[in-house]
Order: structure tokens, then C-alpha cells, then sequence
């Protein structure tokens, strides 16, 4: 078996369909991005997630929204599109997902709020925001200052 780490946003909100013998299937469409010189890629993967053990954090999925994917992935499969080009279908039977630390929403006020989701936060409860164990500098405080510490770090960073 071959497993895979992707993190990316979804292209569209997931869809639940269900097998003939009853059994629950949950499709995501995942985009991720790759630069390479001065051209970015857009890789598309078809997330698949059997039964409902998803089923809390799926009910807080939308597009757009940022997620971190772990799972088994796929032989890659080529289609051809609409127009006739050769496309690539990636596939992954998701084992783990998480919200992303790095996707940012931006609500009606262009807000840009950073959703987390701890191991020990059960889903569906209200995001707080993460600490950071080095504090936040603010614009205009002395360097080296962490914010709430009082501690002071006046050696020179060594790398």
C-alpha cells in the first residue's frame, strides 16, 4: 500500500451518495497547488471516505475550505476532457483528516481568521485560537520581547 499527504482546498462542497447494499460514501474534490519556477499547478484529487467516520468535521466542509488529507492513494487513471487533452485522475481513500492550520476564510468583513483543530478539541466545538509557545511580537515593542513572558532574549540567534 502506498499512503500520501496532501493539503489543499476544496474544490467543491463534498458529496454523499450511498451504495446499492446501503453503505455511505463521501467524494471530496481537493486541489492542490505546486510551483515550480514560475509556474504553478493545480493537481485535482478525488478524496474518498467510506462509511461515516468523517462525519462530524465533513458537516463543517465547504469549498474552498483548507484540509490536510491522509490516506491511501491510487493508481493515477488519464482521461481525456471535454476538449480532448490528456488529464490525470488522482485518487485517495482517505484514513485521516484534518482542518488546516494555514486556511484562512474570508467571511463578509474580509476577515482572516485561522481555523484550528487540536487532537484533543473534539470536532464541532468552538475553535479557539492556538497559543504560540514564543508569544507575538507586536509592531513597536522592544525585539526579542515575549508578549505576555516578560522575558527578554537579548543573545544573537546562533544560525
Amino acid at each position: 500500500m502506498n499512503f500520501i499527504h496532501i493539503a489543499g482546498h476544496l474544490g467543491a462542497d463534498p458529496e454523499t451518495r450511498f451504495t446499492s447494499s446501503g453503505k455511505k460514501v463521501t467524494t471530496l474534490r481537493v486541489a492542490t497547488r505546486t510551483r515550480r519556477g514560475q509556474n504553478d499547478d493545480t493537481i485535482w484529487w478525488r478524496v474518498t471516505v467510506w462509511g461515516d467516520q468523517f462525519d462530524k468535521m465533513i458537516s463543517f466542509l465547504k469549498k474552498g475550505s483548507a484540509i490536510i488529507v491522509f490516506g491511501e492513494i491510487h493508481k493515477p487513471e488519464i482521461f481525456n476532457d471535454r476538449e480532448g487533452k490528456p488529464q490525470v485522475s488522482m485518487e485517495i481513500t482517505a484514513v485521516s483528516i484534518q482542518f488546516s492550520p494555514f486556511g484562512k476564510t474570508g467571511g463578509p468583513g474580509g476577515g482572516q481568521e485561522t481555523q484550528h483543530a487540536g487532537p484533543a478539541a473534539p470536532f464541532g466545538a468552538p475553535q479557539q485560537e492556538a497559543s504560540s509557545p514564543y508569544g507575538h511580537q507586536q509592531a513597536g515593542s522592544k525585539a526579542g520581547v515575549a508578549q505576555g513572558q516578560g522575558e527578554t532574549f537579548d543573545d544573537e540567534v546562533p544560525f
